[in-house]
């Protein structure tokens, strides 16, 4: 969701980590436990010496896992055998299609840092499923490698042109390319299509089903609807694939998973709230975007305090009430909705203005995981209090030390004046 993830020159001691002298006493678990959660940065610069085979698995891994934000191969891993739970036609065209797009990237020579955190991976993961998800052959239909290949080729493209547009509000692209190109295929192949048929869309008129009720709603259907939702930021509507989503995102980040959890339920009442079929409660239809929403304001883009962290929630709920909306729209033209309700409602409050200092939006350079996104404020807040006292500390030698001046010496000047 960036296409600079280093850091900047002024701020990069911040990112690195701590001396030998000044690296607090910690044992040895916490340290082996500490290699596999956050972003793996140690793997990750050790990964960049090897070389172009042993890159590619890890910037594939990282790439599936940046749909969720997440900048952790294991956690890219655990998504991936989810994803084969579900269904393996789609697991593998999802690989092709992140596996694609991050060579095309190599090709077309886009930054070294943004490709190996994955950050030109994860549209092309979404376009391979979601490609495969619309298609009517159904699974294990090989001409469709085709379509996903070029449509996957193509998401460095669309990536870089929009980043280069979005970066002077210092804003991200999101999954903006993987919405332009899934809707760009399926408008231009249809149900009718004699080679890449599509599902058929139908208009949605109307949300609500007579025989839906509040006395015919399931309550663990609508608990497993929570995990549901998760998974269906990939089109899979397993609970067990939603569940490895979740342990995913609780190995990098506990906050990231959740702000999911928190999401996908705000979404799913939401939904409630609206009077939507309960059929697309239960199969998380309505906790997708409102999940990636939540995640990307709480603590991701913005460093997380409770004024945060209520702001995340209401993005959700704004999110679900924009779901409603863009689906109805969209299906009038037999497209999906997508993540566009995401993506609208997310650059929306990221663009919101605040005198409040809690809620303090970070620049696209040092965005990471909210954990170190906090630690990073803490240290840019303590550098810049220590700054303001040394300059307030050179402006107390720099004046005039008229207060410490012999008494002698003042009588001496005011005689001389008053001769003159």
């Amino acid at each position: 969701y960036i296409q600079s993830k280093y850091v900047c020159e002024s701020h990069h001691w911040l990112q690195q980590p701590p001396s030998q002298g000044e690296a607090p006493h910690c044992s040895f678990p916490f340290r082996a436990v500490g290699l596999f959660t956050g972003d793996m940065r140690r793997c990750g610069e050790w990964v960049k010496r090897q070389s172009l085979v042993i890159q590619l698995p890890d910037c594939v891994f990282r790439g599936v896992a940046q749909v969720m934000f997440v900048n952790n191969p294991l956690s890219g891993l655990l998504i991936v055998i989810g994803l084969f739970l579900q269904n393996p036609w789609w697991a593998l065209n999802g690989l092709l299609g992140t596996l694609v797009s991050t060579v095309s990237a190599f090709m077309l020579g886009q930054n070294r840092e943004a490709i190996s955190a994955g950050l030109y991976g994860y549209n092309g993961t979404l376009v391979g499923i979601l490609i495969a998800v619309f298609s009517a052959k159904g699974s294990w239909y090989w001409w469709l490698f085709l379509p996903n290949v070029f449509m996957s080729m193509l998401c460095p493209v669309v990536s870089s042109a929009l980043s280069s547009v979005a970066s002077k509000w210092d804003l991200p692209i999101f999954t903006l390319p993987f919405n332009i190109l899934v809707c760009l295929h399926i408008a231009a192949t249809g149900a009718a299509h004699p080679y890449f048929p599509e599902v058929d869309i139908q208009p949605n008129n109307h949300l609500h089903h007579l025989n839906d009720s509040i006395q015919s709603l399931t309550i663990p259907q609508l608990f497993l609807s929570v995990p549901v939702g998760v998974g269906q930021v990939y089109g899979c509507d397993s609970p067990w694939t939603g569940g490895l989503i979740l342990l995913a995102l609780l190995l990098c980040s506990p906050t990231l998973c959740f702000h999911a959890m928190l999401g996908s339920a705000a979404g799913m009442f939401a939904g409630l709230a609206l009077a939507a079929p309960h059929r697309d409660i239960y199969t998380g239809l309505w906790g997708y975007n409102s999940a990636l929403s939540c995640i990307a304001i709480g603590g991701v883009f913005y460093v997380i305090t409770w004024q945060t962290h209520l702001l995340a929630l209401i993005c959700a709920l704004f999110c679900a009430y924009m779901t409603s909306a863009t689906s109805k729209l969209m299906s009038v033209l037999a497209l999906p909705a997508c993540t566009w309700p995401f993506c609208l409602s997310t650059l929306i409050f990221l663009l919101i203005s605040s005198e409040i200092p809690a809620i303090c939006r970070l620049p696209l350079s040092v965005v990471s995981y909210p954990e170190e996104n906090r630690r990073y404020r803490r240290q840019l807040k303590a550098s810049e209090e220590a700054q303001h006292s040394q300059q307030n500390g050179s402006q107390e030698e720099a004046r005039p030390k008229e207060k410490g001046r012999p008494n002698v010496q003042l009588q001496a000047e005011k005689g001389c004046s008053e001769c003159v």
